[in-house]
């Protein structure tokens, strides 16, 4: 296990990512040592209430750090908080969209990028924010995922476009990695469309690339065609015959081992390792958001991960969003963020 700590931000703290950090580390204590929470220490107490309401509870201890290495000296069943931003964010209204929380938690998520690319963390796990308070505080980005391109690019040295990056959703059955990722479905046709081969070939480039490196061996990867039946030859669409298969062609001729397009509503099937089944593929190339996250979805958001692929540094996220709906109620399961926080360290070394 690397000696690095692991940052656990914040997310929106309207909704239920301080409330599943609390559970995590109070449920799952082993697993989350040597992470701590990139976030703010009022808004933690709160979420450490919340979880123990009764008046005889022994509520977790939050622990507020001073720097980065004091984690190691934190005793367990006690949550490690780092103050990274300025003011105390535990009087936001559960639930809400909220222009001060969208704020809150792009700052988290700004400070923990910048400590993983100066190598003083050796991942981050992004508690879930929400789009419309992002967008509501005036941040450019749509989400965790741009924003983290955008911060390697910066620290690299290079133009966003030069730092292609892609999502993988995974769980211990299935793997998706996303060509397009948060564009509407029209846009995200428009988008193949329009990129054509060299967009689904850096697609394939970035998995097998990651993938290998977390397998150590070179991936199966299998590629979801766009339209039904992956076109039957044209019937039905022609992007498999133009794009896709050119793209898969161009990709076997560099050594890597990929096949399709396939018919998207089989694919994932074939792909899934579960017992008594062995998956044929190590991950499916989807071609557009939800046709990669409804199969992953589906065998359990609760084991779900959310890995960003192509970055200098390593972020893993919860498969789920700020279930503002649930928010301030006690009742949200940490279940994702404690799976997020162990491939982090796996995938960290």
């Amino acid at each position: 296990m690397t000696a690095l700590p692991v940052a656990i931000t914040l997310g929106d703290p309207a909704g239920i990512g301080p409330e599943i950090i609390a559970r995590a580390f109070r449920d799952h204590g082993d697993t989350l040592r040597g992470c701590f929470v990139a976030g703010d220490v009022a808004a933690m107490r709160r979420a450490a209430r919340l979880i123990e309401p009764a008046a005889e509870a022994v509520r977790i201890p939050v622990a507020a750090l001073d720097a980065v290495d004091d984690v190691a000296d934190v005793p367990p069943r006690t949550i490690p908080v780092l103050q990274v931003v300025p003011d105390p964010a535990d009087d936001l209204p559960w639930g809400r969209v909220d222009a001060r929380a969208g704020r809150v938690a792009a700052d988290c998520v700004r400070w923990a990028a910048r400590a993983a690319l100066r190598g003083d963390i050796a991942a981050l796990v992004t508690a879930p924010l929400h789009k419309e308070a992002l967008a509501a505080a005036g941040v450019d980005f749509p989400g965790h995922t741009e924003l983290l391109q955008a911060e390697a690019a910066a620290h690299v040295g290079c133009s966003v476009a030069e730092m292609p990056v892609r999502m993988m959703l995974a769980n211990d059955e299935l793997r998706t990695v996303l060509v397009s990722i948060h564009l509407s479905l029209r846009d995200a046709i428009d988008a193949i469309d329009a990129v054509t081969i060299p967009r689904v070939l850096q697609t394939l480039r970035i998995a097998d690339a990651a993938l290998a490196r977390s397998l150590g061996r070179r991936p199966r990867i299998a590629v979801a065609g766009l339209n039904p039946h992956a076109g039957e030859g044209d019937l039905f669409g022609s992007e498999e015959v133009a794009i896709i298969a050119p793209a898969i062609a161009a990709a076997l001729a560099e050594g890597i081992d990929t096949a399709g397009p396939f018919a998207p509503d089989t694919v994932f099937m074939r792909a899934r390792n579960a017992p008594g089944h062995p998956g044929e593929y190590d991950a499916v190339v989807a071609m557009y958001h939800d046709q990669g996250l409804i199969p992953v979805k589906y065998l359990g958001v609760e084991q779900g991960v959310n890995v960003t692929l192509g970055l200098p540094l390593v972020r893993t996220s919860p498969d789920h969003g700020t279930a503002f709906d649930i928010a301030g109620r006690g009742v949200a399961d940490p279940a994702s963020l404690v799976a997020a926080a162990a491939m982090a360290r796996r995938l960290a070394g």
